[in-house]
């Protein structure tokens, strides 16, 4: 058969990956720091974006009025996208058609709105691109080279403590309880917060946080979380294995120690001059702020991008922060009056630069309301920890969340990344809220993971020595309660939250009997 050269004409669909929706997937995942750097070098770089004056809305600032929409905990959501975001398409619209005679396209071919078109698989989500892509042996496309980048970064204290808490405790809810004191340690390593008002927040038993934060309090630094330098203290002597009665006698009594007051010390620590003197040396050589070892970093305190407050009606009413939202306008007249005498060369700038203002601030747009759509799904679902606390977390998953708001999971998992929600327990990122679930035995509803450890957990603090229950029994009775759970799992709960197996609890409570 002879090889021969010919042309063919054929029709296909692909997927085109455009600058602008590269831009809205980068815009889509960063946090509101990030957003607003973003914006500034935008504003730095292209000449018809300014800024919003004050009390002026602007392209995502539909919000001098709130975007409230308000919900019951089992109903639907109404209200759509909310009041605001119809005011933001109607600020794009005024140029619209100028924009697409000039481009010779159609806005909706490049940026279809998300919330019309529900993605039928993975492959209809394009993937954000990587940093890296395009990049030969050069190294980078622009050639620039940053020696700084090479640089690794110091670990915070809070970072330390966190790598702990997930190899420590893997209870989500315990987790999350953690999670909150470690946000509460200062830069000395000291726990700032009230314990009550921890538990009142979060909704758990003030037990529960106590028992946590014996754990947290057990992590490297030694001395870390205390609450006090008496407990600092004592933290590190108890490391040492050094916390006997008259030492701990001694650290109850600091103020004497530091008046010099030698005498009231021996006669209260029952010791001599020598053993006293070595007492105080070794206390010394102790650290009361071991937080600063990490150094001292700026702390960027943490901005919500959503609010979540109780309505009149017994629901809840979920609204973006608009202080958060890029206020930026495009300036229209300025590029009319640019264009009117202006050379080909410079009407293909003002252009170019017309188009990315139009493609940032649709990005921006779509941007707000998808965080408001997840936002507000998220609040309806777990409406049982809004109300009751954490131990009412519901099953969720990202798909669950995607499915009811006609999206991909993959948009999901970008809005729920480095995005954070204030409610009346407390801040918390959107992420926090996916927990993974358990099937029930008699068909209901699943259980969430965390439910179900709790209720291990009180059923093994309900027992007695005389009735320590074993995991086989533990089955039997969440399977009578509707949990179908293998003991296995029951097993890998039970170590998970530090509890000895039924042998070594009756050991343990024959001898606390004793």
């Amino acid at each position: 058969m002879a090889l021969t050269q010919r042309l063919q004409m054929r029709q296909s669909q692909a997927l085109v990956m455009t600058p602008q929706l590269m831009q809205a997937i980068k815009l889509l995942q960063l946090s509101n720091l990030d957003l607003a750097a973003y914006v500034e070098g935008e504003l730095e770089k292209n000449p018809l974006l300014e800024r919003a004056a004050e009390g002026e809305p602007g392209v995502i600032d539909g919000a001098a009025e709130p975007v409230a929409p308000e919900f019951s905990g089992d109903g639907d959501v109404p209200g759509g996208e909310g009041a605001g975001a119809d005011r933001i398409d109607e600020s794009l619209e005024t140029s619209r058609s100028a924009i697409e005679e000039r481009l010779g396209t159609d806005l909706g071919n490049e940026f279809p709105d998300e919330a019309s078109r529900a993605p039928r698989s993975s492959a209809d989500v394009p993937m954000a691109p990587s940093e890296w892509a395009g990049v030969g042996n050069g190294g980078r496309e622009d050639g620039d080279y940053n020696l700084e980048s090479f640089v690794s970064a110091t670990p915070t204290l809070a970072d330390h403590l966190a790598e702990q808490l997930s190899l420590a405790i893997a209870d989500p809810v315990r987790r999350m309880i953690g999670q909150y004191l470690i946000d509460m340690v200062d830069e000395a390593g000291y726990l700032t917060g009230d314990l009550a008002s921890v538990a009142e927040k979060l909704g758990a038993p003030l037990k529960e946080v106590e028992a946590v934060l014996g754990i947290v309090q057990g992590f490297d630094p030694p001395g870390v979380c205390a609450r006090n330098l008496t407990e600092c203290i004592a933290i590190q002597l108890k490391e040492r294995d050094r916390f006997d009665p008259a030492m701990a006698a001694l650290v109850g009594r600091l103020d004497l120690l530091a008046k010099r007051d030698l005498a009231s010390l021996r006669r209260i620590c029952g010791v001599g001059d020598e053993d006293l003197s070595e007492m105080i040396a070794e206390i010394r050589n102790l650290n009361p702020k071991s937080g600063l070892a990490f150094g001292s970093t700026q702390v960027q305190p943490i901005v919500p991008d959503v609010y979540v407050r109780p309505g009149l009606d017994g629901g809840f009413i979920v609204e973006l922060n608009s202080d958060t939202l890029p206020k930026i306008l495009v300036n229209q007249r300025y590029h009319a009056e640019l264009s009117k005498n202006a050379k080909d060369s410079t009407k293909t700038y003002l252009a170019e630069n017309l188009q990315s203002a139009t493609w940032l601030m649709r990005a921006l747009d779509q941007r707000a309301k998808t965080i408001l759509k997840v936002a507000m799904e998220i609040v309806k679902q777990q409406d049982g920890f809004f109300m009751q606390g954490v131990q009412h977390l519901r099953p969720l998953n990202l798909k669950t969340i995607a499915d009811a708001i006609s999206m991909h999971e993959s948009t999901v998992s970008r809005v729920t990344a480095n995005k954070y929600i204030a409610t009346n327990r407390g801040i918390f990122e959107l992420k926090y809220f996916f927990t993974s679930s358990i099937a029930s035995s008699d068909g209901g509803d699943a259980h969430s993971a965390e439910a179900v450890r709790h209720r291990i957990k009180q059923l093994i603090d309900a027992e007695s020595a005389s009735d320590v229950l074993s995991d086989d029994t533990i089955v039997e009775r969440l399977r009578g309660s509707g949990i179908d759970i293998a003991r296995r799992t029951v097993a890998k709960y039970r170590e998970a939250m530090r509890i000895p197996s039924s042998v070594q609890r009756r050991r343990d409570k024959l001898a606390m009997a004793e």
